[in-house]
């Protein structure tokens, strides 16, 4: 069998699905997997990987759409737009030559979902597709039910106006969605809100059609847990799609393995760590993508300073020079700020008490499978579903006062999650959840006979 696997290049999700693939060639031996993902995007996971990749999987290269000697605008969404024109074009180049190189014809078309033009391939070539959601599926659902969000949003802005006058910009509008009753309109990403205009990105475009891909699915793949789904959503996504499989969390290893010795640890963070009370400490991380207003880390440094709350800061160095004059000398007795940490290793620390977070995907799929409760301060794409799905359904967190830092409203956070009774409801429910992942994930749980089926149906065709 020859599995084909297509990466969508940008943010965690290609090393996201290179996780996937490892564990199904650890577990299917006499496949062979080839990885097609851009050569910026190869170079960097491949080097990520956090074991020996088995002999099975290879790497090709696809065109990223990048021009030669081309200056970038500084629009976040410009590579992506590049990398989209040049789709599937680039795809089915690699796709050819991994065929030529193996003498192997592709079996199976396994993608990240983001690529809705995947399906119109697989038809192709006449072989089953199987995308991988690796988000949380309620942004999921989002994006299937995108044409019905923005006819209903229309609605209800003609409605309003209508009876009142307004515009509906000035209220937090919600709408009714399939699966996930209430949405609100301020949470959705920017993909999915109403354009302002008629002209959509191409990244817009193609996350829009994953509505319409429905038809040619052969097996869904969600990195997720049956057991976190609010009933309705789970019944919905399994009324469109024939075979939906919830694998689990794909970016992280459920029981995670024991922390290695703190010193092998080069970045210093888990031997600090080790010197501070068991659920003391606050650790802060905002990913690799997101860029924090200067005024937001001056307002949590202070809130970090005022209270004395033992903290780990992994923030990068080009964002240093935001944090307060002398901050540093300061905080050091009680808290450490490094460039980078090791999120999960850190996650499953028992000295970690709460996340503050930007509420990327992985970033809270690590922070459940540890038990550990969060703060919320998304910033863009899925960000501010999951923030209400962490504090509103699962009330294992909470969102951050009025959406952005303030020395006020991140004392109340750590005040709340740490001392008030309200934050012992919170943290016990966090460690609910953590029990509740690790059985699902034990050998007879429902992921892992979810992941037993995936790797039947990727040996079968």
């Amino acid at each position: 069998m020859h599995v084909a696997v297509l990466a969508f290049p940008f943010g965690s999700h290609a090393l996201s699905l290179l996780d996937l693939v490892v564990k199904l060639a650890r577990a299917a031996q006499e496949t062979r997997f080839s990885f097609l993902n851009t050569e910026k995007s190869n170079s960097s996971i491949f080097l990520a990987a956090r074991a020996t990749l088995p002999d099975s999987i290879k790497a090709y290269n696809v065109a990223d759409g990048v021009p030669l000697n081309h200056v970038f605008s500084g629009n976040p969404i410009e590579r992506v737009e590049l990398f989209i024109k040049e789709t599937p074009e680039n795809f089915m180049m690699a796709l050819d030559m991994a065929e030529a190189e193996t003498g192997q014809k592709i079996s199976c078309l396994m993608t990240d979902a983001f690529l809705s033009f995947a399906g119109s391939i697989a038809d192709k070539l006449s072989i089953p597709w199987i995308p991988v959601w690796g988000p949380v599926p309620h942004s999921l659902s989002v994006h299937i039910y995108t044409d019905m969000i923005r006819q209903r949003y229309a609605n209800s802005l003609i409605h309003d106006c209508s009876n009142s006058g307004r515009d509906g910009n000035d209220v937090d509008q919600t709408l009714e969605v399939p699966g996930l009753s209430v949405l609100h309109i301020a949470d959705l990403p920017a993909e999915v809100s109403p354009p302002r205009d008629a002209k959509e990105t191409l990244f817009s475009c193609m996350l829009g059609q994953i509505g319409h891909m429905v038809s040619k699915v052969d097996t869904l793949v969600i990195s997720f847990y049956q057991e976190l789904y609010p009933e309705p959503l789970l019944n919905d996504l399994k009324s469109k799609f024939s075979n939906v499989l919830n694998v689990g969390f794909l970016s992280i290893s459920i029981p995670p393995p024991s922390l290695p010795p703190s010193t092998e640890d080069v970045t210093g963070c888990l031997s600090w760590l080790d010197g501070q009370k068991a659920k003391s400490v606050a650790f802060i991380s905002f990913g690799t993508v997101v860029n924090i207003p200067q005024s937001e880390i001056e307002e949590l440094a202070e809130a970090l300073e005022t209270r004395r709350t033992p903290f780990l800061w992994a923030l990068r160095d080009s964002m240093s020079y935001c944090l307060p004059s002398g901050f540093l000398d300061r905080a050091s007795t009680h808290g450490k700020v490094v460039p980078w940490a090791p999120q999960i290793q850190v996650l499953s620390h028992s000295s970690i008490s709460v996340f503050i977070t930007h509420c990327g995907a992985n970033s809270v799929y690590e922070s459940i499978a540890n038990g550990v409760p969060m703060i919320c301060r998304p910033f863009f794409a899925d960000h501010k579903l999951n923030a209400r799905l962490i504090a509103d359904e699962w009330r294992a967190g909470v969102r951050i006062d009025g959406g952005i830092f303030t020395k006020t409203g991140v004392l109340k956070s750590l005040d709340l999650i740490l001392e008030r009774e309200q934050g012992r409801g919170i943290r016990s429910r966090a460690q609910d959840f953590k029990e509740l992942v690790l059985k699902a994930s034990a050998p007879g749980g429902r992921a892992s006979q979810d992941f037993k089926t995936l790797v039947e149906k990727i040996t079968a065709v």
